[in-house]
């Protein structure tokens, strides 16, 4: 089978498995309708809307299950499929439940909806297991060539084979080899990753593998992602690209700072009643300060001085500014409960709601971690184009200790490919990431910041 072909497969596959549990879902919710919510409703439906009902059910779960991630089969590990539906049956079950309080006019009880989403759960779990144990029977782990030059692979070939189950790095090649030769090798593989390669010959064999429909992974340089937001100008009879180069447009500045003052306003009234029992538990600790007040960088490298529950104990930075370790003795017990669940960062609120800040943008540095990334990475300012964020694209796709360079890279996929509906993307995403330890792991105990000896700087 050729591998047009096989992609094909793939795809009908994993959408069949995707269609199962979709359906299957709704199901259970087209049984927990017609047997106790349908006829106590004060104005029954009739035979249409009862099958609106279950389709919009559908069609909600669909949404939220996509938006989580949780039906791409073979992509994620299980336990973040698990994860994913879990947050999409739940996020589904509520706004179902709130409908049809709004369609009877009145509160109705709840308990149905509580044990649907108990069964659901065991039917996602026996979904996960099938569904994993069919893709696996029918497609194992891609057999992969790395392609590298005179930075060596093992950074990345360390994080691809943590999935075995998707990823089978079996060979890698130096380019000196000649691409004669690679290019014949190529053949006894699934795809090649291009790693680090001069621009002018890893170009020579992007056009070979788009040529010869060849699966390809690379790894982008800064210029790669700034071209990713540019607009395209058919005036002539010559293709051009424009890069504007200004952040976000006016409107846009204007429609985020109205999410902002909205989001912020509604989370400070909400989260009220949690946060005077963390600055209750926070006081009572050690009887120092509740907050923590930081001066960090913003919008066009403007100061702002940042809030968050203290975690650390009081002295925490008399030895200088550092970033947070794997096994911080700096945090307080306290403290360690606030940043696994990320309610240290409730405080921000305020900077939001004030504009110091925004719901969503690259995380606030401080200025003096600054000044020690762009001694490494010049392009490190370029964060600075939009406001600084209480979530982001790098810190939803990224974690704590993830290297500067790629934060950078993931803060400018953010900026470069801006929209409003991103922004509320990333929110939900958000949510996701509240109970993932990895996602608020510190850096090593050897190091002050994030940056690794062997990072790329170009």
């Amino acid at each position: 089978m050729n591998r047009s072909k096989r992609e094909d497969y793939k795809r009908f596959v994993v959408f069949c498995l995707a269609s199962l549990i979709v359906i299957a879902q709704a199901a259970i919710f087209a049984y927990v309708w017609y047997d106790f919510y349908s006829d106590l409703i004060l104005k029954p439906f009739w035979r249409k809307g009862n099958w609106v009902m279950i389709l919009i059910y559908a069609l909600i779960y669909l949404m939220f299950a996509k938006l989580y991630g949780g039906l791409k089969v073979g992509y994620l590990k299980r336990i973040d499929v698990f994860y994913s539906l879990t947050l999409a049956t739940l996020c589904t079950n509520v706004v179902t439940y709130f409908q049809i309080t709004l369609i009877n006019r009145w509160f109705m009880s709840a308990r149905p909806v509580i044990e649907m989403t108990g069964v659901q759960l065991v039917v996602t779990v026996l979904w996960i297991w099938g569904s994993r144990y069919i893709y696996s029977g029918l497609y194992g782990a891609r057999r992969l060539l790395v392609i590298y030059g005179d930075r060596d692979p093992g950074d990345v070939i360390h994080k691809m084979n943590t999935r075995k189950d998707k990823y089978d790095i079996s060979g890698k090649v130096h380019i000196r080899e000649g691409e004669e030769k690679i290019h014949a090798m190529m053949e006894d593989y699934e795809g090649v990753i291009i790693w680090d390669l001069p621009s002018q010959i890893r170009n020579r064999y992007l056009k070979y593998c788009f040529s010869h429909s060849i699966r390809c992974y690379m790894s982008p340089k800064i210029s790669d992602i700034i071209l990713l937001g540019t607009g395209r100008i058919h005036l002539f009879d010559t293709p051009l690209l424009m890069c504007r180069n200004q952040g976000l447009s006016m409107e846009q500045r204007a429609a985020k700072r109205v999410l902002d003052i909205i989001v912020s306003g509604l989370g400070i009234i909400v989260s009220s009643p949690i946060m005077l029992i963390i600055a209750l538990a926070v006081k009572a600790y050690d009887g120092g300060p509740v907050f923590y007040l930081q001066d960090r960088l913003t919008y066009q490298g403007k100061e702002f001085r940042i809030r968050k529950f203290r975690s650390m104990c009081v002295d925490s930075e008399k030895n200088g500014a550092r970033l947070a370790s794997k096994h911080d003795s700096r945090i307080t017990p306290v403290g360690h409960v606030l940043r696994n669940l990320h309610l240290d960062e409730l405080p921000q609120l305020f900077n939001v709601f004030m504009g110091d800040m925004s719901l969503v943008g690259p995380r606030p540095e401080r200025d003096v971690i600054m000044q020690e990334y762009e001694q490494e990475i010049p392009e490190f300012h370029y964060r600075l184009k939009v406001k600084a964020g209480l979530t982001g694209y790098a810190q939803v796709y990224g974690k704590y200790n993830t290297t500067p360079y790629d934060k950078l890279k993931l803060d400018l996929f953010y900026i470069e490919n801006y929209s409003f509906l991103l922004d509320i993307k990333l929110l939900f995403m958000t949510v996701k990431i509240f109970f993932q330890k990895e996602v608020s792991e510190g850096v090593d105990d050897n190091q002050k910041n994030a940056l690794k000896d062997s990072e790329d700087k170009k």
